[in-house]
């Protein structure tokens, strides 16, 4: 069963960086898409970033050239930098896992999938002066 363990949050100051990583274990990543999500206490959660099982990025409209996704095959993780930090920034941020290709849109596409059925438990981002 593929298990997800998120890891790299903390407590940055505005305009800082970050590196998120997700690992994946008990399959390998290239049979899923994989997707960064936040969420803040009170507010919906948010759809960053996403990369498909054939490794094509995609990124929410929400973002603004602030995030990268990428990902390590041999490591099996995804990563999410995120640039410039602000204190909106501030959530528990997510990755989750969804089967293989998109059912309606073929692998070149992940945005907004509902099939997610894999989440890890969360990292921490705290962006505070």
């Amino acid at each position: 069963q593929l298990q997800l363990v998120e890891s790299g949050g903390g407590l940055v100051q505005p305009g800082g960086s970050l590196r998120l990583s997700c690992a994946a274990s008990g399959a390998t990543l290239d049979a899923y898409a994989i997707g960064w999500f936040r969420q803040a206490p009170g507010k919906e959660r948010e759809e960053i970033s996403c990369i498909t099982s054939s490794g094509k990025t995609n990124y929410g409209g929400s973002v603004k050239g602030r995030f990268l996704i990428s990902r390590d095959i041999a490591r099996n993780t995804v990563d999410l930098q995120i640039f410039g930090l602000k204190p909106e920034d501030t959530a528990v941020y997510y990755c989750a896992a969804a089967p293989g290709a998109d059912p309606s849109y073929g692998d070149g596409y992940c945005l907004g999938r509902n099939d997610f059925g894999s989440w890890g438990q969360g990292t921490q981002v705290t962006v505070s002066s």
